[in-house]
């Protein structure tokens, strides 16, 4: 049989489609598996061969699980909201309605093309109404239950993009959309309370099934930190400085304090200070400065003393200076620090440039050269002197502090509330009306989903202004609380709300009265296994795990976690080792392989590049390789007879069939697609294969290239679908070799291998070994003094 992909793939996911096999069925009473990818975003250019990559894992999964009897669901939606549609939206004059419909079409029709065994009757886009009218209802439950508030604070801001991004958005001082530069804007920020969930995030990582990398960086992006939070009074005022450390036991040390240059204690007693021009003209300049610049530990150090104002240590009670600089923020803990410049380089390189006291608090370096930051003997500590055991010294430091009611300890994490808005067009409405008289109300349940105006000016407005401000039928309205008039929010969501809980709403995708009903949840959830991209194991999933435990306290979800078991994929480089980029010209178009070698090929040649987490780079000659494959395993049927395998070829496939079986619950798909080869090598030896042992290897073949397995299904004349055909058991005894090769040694020294009947007894192993002409030679002449067999391993004859 020759492999004419070009005829087959696209008869098979027709006949795919018209029986419905990959439709997942609620409450059946077979065992559920959900297998989750994270859906695309659909851009202009389609899929690329990474999102191949990453939805392959889990493809391959969940044709297994449908051949091991499972009723599973293995869903594909869109996240189809955001800036890339918008710019492209603006650049092109086309509304982006019509672009992100275009767009899904044609990203539909890719995936469809690749063979994936998607429910396409359960597909989501985040842009349509009967979807983000449950964004807002989320968002507003938040709302209720104070998680969602609004503040002034200063926001990092894409000048470019003209939209407000979170800490995470602009990582490096950098637009993660355009990659401009971002400076720092004074604006009404709405944020979700994520910090309130911190603990209970990183308590989740222990009951899920998680790389241990992944959960790694979770947990330092929460950034959990034990200390103490320390009153600090300021001379001649009765408002106090509260500062967090982690190290209270070095407080003898402070010499100086350093505030955020936005902190309000200094407009608040403008009065007292004789410098405040100097002050001022220092917030200008930090005013320039991204986040990202102001905390960088390699740099300047720059700052102005506060002239007028002094605090004083409450641990020995003199007074030290206060100074402002730009590292200190008021988003960060309390947007005040102690300084200790004996003990932390930054503080000392500052002392060193300022002229501040340096007083050594630990025995153990050299002062006069640098910090000393590593552990040792307290010194210069009142009470604390002579201790030498950290955990002992912080314990007795922060005892004295609640003794003397001046501080007590707590705990901080280095993950900010999250800001959840953009003043951009292409977003959900924030369901939130502004009233003079009644503050900010939520929008009433029953009027969701607020819908996104359509006009055809949606580009952003000046001064970071959303373009739904300039709509004045959708700001002017009443307040459903006292009936006054009152106005609308006019900010967006990001793009991160949608992908928040998409993973519920496939599971009760056209329900129009809950996100999802909850006898559908208690059946599908949790997700048994989510596979996506490093680049989301901190944002998307840290925010998803959170709107889930949320959406658990309140009772409307089963699980308090969302996805039991996670996994990544490495990317694809070019063929020149470098990442794909247009501008390199090292993009491959999954299309354009479809087209030239077939889906089947392009799937499976994928899982065979290399280890799945790892970064891997395309090849053209392993390409061919794979279509070879491919060949030779639609010509099998031309070897099909009656005759039976040999047993060592029946071995061989029970083999197969076990480490096949293994590698794919292992994600080790490339040592799985070559063991199947090496079978393949084998039976092409015999030149023989019987249609039962034919159909075990298709079978397991299915996963990676399941449209030449379901033609090659039908050709032998097999019933329904190879795709849903009961999945291939190995015997374990069968798994076994009847025969082993060993070695003889005679003399200790190498002389031959011989082949033996495996588990055969001693006297039958030496009579062969000695019968080997090698062997038989060695000996020559010589008695034979001893005999030594290790069961299947060696022989060893001492002859002299």
């Amino acid at each position: 049989m020759r492999h004419e992909f070009k005829k087959i793939e696209p008869k098979w996911q027709a006949k795919w489609d018209e029986a419905g096999i990959f439709k997942a069925v609620d409450h059946s009473d077979k065992p559920k598996f959900y297998g989750l990818v994270e859906f695309p975003y659909p851009s202009g250019a389609g899929m690329h061969v990474g999102h191949i990559k990453a939805y392959s894992s889990i493809e391959v999964v969940s044709r297994k699980r449908r051949m091991e009897g499972y009723n599973v669901l293995f869903p594909i939606g869109f996240d189809a909201y955001g800036l890339p549609t918008e710019n492209y939206a603006i650049k092109t004059n086309t509304h982006p309605r019509i672009i992100t419909d275009q767009n899904i079409e044609k990203f539909s029709n890719q995936l469809r093309k690749v063979g994936f065994s998607y429910d396409w009757d359960r597909v989501i886009d985040t842009t349509q109404e009967d979807y983000y009218k449950w964004t807002q209802w989320i968002f507003l439950k938040m709302f209720d239950k104070g998680l969602a508030y609004r503040d002034r604070a200063f926001v990092n801001y894409c000048p470019s993009c003209k939209v407000v991004l979170s800490n995470e958005d602009s990582q490096g001082g950098k637009c993660d959309i355009c990659h401009s530069d971002v400076v720092q804007k004074s604006k009404d920020v709405w944020y979700l309370r994520i910090t309130e969930y911190a603990d209970r995030l990183l308590k989740g990582l222990d009951t899920v099934d998680y790389p241990e990398n992944i959960k790694q960086q979770q947990v330092n992006w929460i950034g959990k930190s034990t200390g103490a939070f320390v009153n600090f009074t300021v001379d001649g005022i009765e408002d106090k400085l509260e500062i967090y450390t982690t190290r209270p036991d070095t407080l003898f040390g402070v010499t100086f304090m350093v505030i955020a240059p936005e902190h309000p204690l200094i407009d608040k007693y403008a009065d007292k200070i004789s410098n405040m021009d100097a002050i001022e003209a220092y917030r200008v300049e930090c005013n320039k400065k991204t986040e990202f610049e102001r905390t960088q530990l390699v740099k300047d150090k720059t700052g102005v003393k506060i002239a007028g104002l002094e605090a004083i240590n409450p641990i020995n009670g003199k007074k030290i200076p206060i100074f402002i600089a730009d590292y200190v923020m008021m988003g960060y803990g309390t947007g005040a620090i102690m300084a200790v410049p004996a003990h932390d380089q930054r503080d000392y390189d500052f002392a060193k440039a300022f002229g501040v006291d340096i007083i050594e608090v630990i025995k153990g370096g050299d002062i006069a050269v640098e910090a000393y930051t590593g552990d040792g003997e307290m010194i210069n500590s009142g009470f604390l002197n002579g201790y030498k055991k950290k955990k002992d010294f912080i314990a007795r430091m922060i005892e004295e502090l609640e003794k003397m009611g001046i501080g007590k300890g707590g705990v901080q994490f280095k993950m900010k509330d999250w800001a959840f808005n953009r003043q951009r067009y292409w977003g959900e409405p924030i369901p939130i009306i502004h009233c003079d008289t009644c503050g900010d109300v939520g929008v009433p349940y029953e009027e969701l989903p607020l819908k996104l105006p359509a006009v055809e000016n949606f580009e952003p407005g000046q001064d970071g202004e959303s373009p739904l401000a300039k709509i004045e039928s959708f700001v002017n309205c009443t307040c459903p609380k006292c009936g006054k008039p009152a106005k609308r929010e006019t900010d967006t969501m990001p793009q991160w709300a949608g992908s928040s809980w998409y993973f519920l709403r496939y599971i009760d995708p056209h329900n129009d009265d809950e996100f999802a009903a909850m006898e559908k949840l208690n059946y599908w959830m949790p997700v048994d296994w989510y596979n996506g991209g490093m680049e989301h194991v901190t944002r998307h999933m840290i925010y998803s795990r959170f709107w889930h435990q949320f959406l658990y306290d309140l009772g409307v979800v089963n699980t308090p976690e969302p996805y039991a078991k996670r996994s990544a994929q490495g990317l694809i480089l070019g063929p020149d080792g470098d990442k794909m980029s247009k501008s390199k010209g090292n993009v491959i178009d999954p299309l354009d392989m479809v087209e030239e070698y077939g889906a089947d090929t392009l799937r499976t040649y994928i899982l065979f590049m290399g280890d799945y987490g790892a970064a891997t780079p395309w090849s053209d000659s392993s390409m061919k390789g794979v279509a070879r494959f491919m060949k030779r395993v639609a010509g099998l049927v031309d070897i099909v007879s009656d005759k039976p395998i040999s047993s060592s070829l029946e071995t061989k496939l029970h083999q197969t069939i076990k480490k096949v079986s293994s590698d794919i619950e292992n994600t080790k798909f490339n040592t799985a697609i070559a063991t199947m080869m090496a079978f393949l090598n084998d039976v092409e030896a015999e030149k023989n294969i019987t249609k039962e042992a034919l159909s075990m290897f298709i079978r397991i073949l299915c996963p990676f290239a399941p449209h030449i397995c379901e033609e090659i299904w039908e050709v032998m004349g097999e019933e329904g679908f190879c795709s849903i055909a009961p999945w291939p058991q190995y015997e374990e005894a069968k798994t076994v070799e009847s025969t082993v090769e060993i070695g003889v040694q005679v003399n200790g020294r190498l002389k031959a291998t011989i082949v033996i009947p495996r588990d055969g007894e001693k006297d039958e192993i030496l009579a062969i070994a000695k019968a080997n002409e090698k062997v038989a030679q060695a000996i020559g002449d010589a008695t034979i003094r001893k005999e030594i067999y290790v069961p299947n391993k060696i022989v060893n004859i001492v002859a002299k």
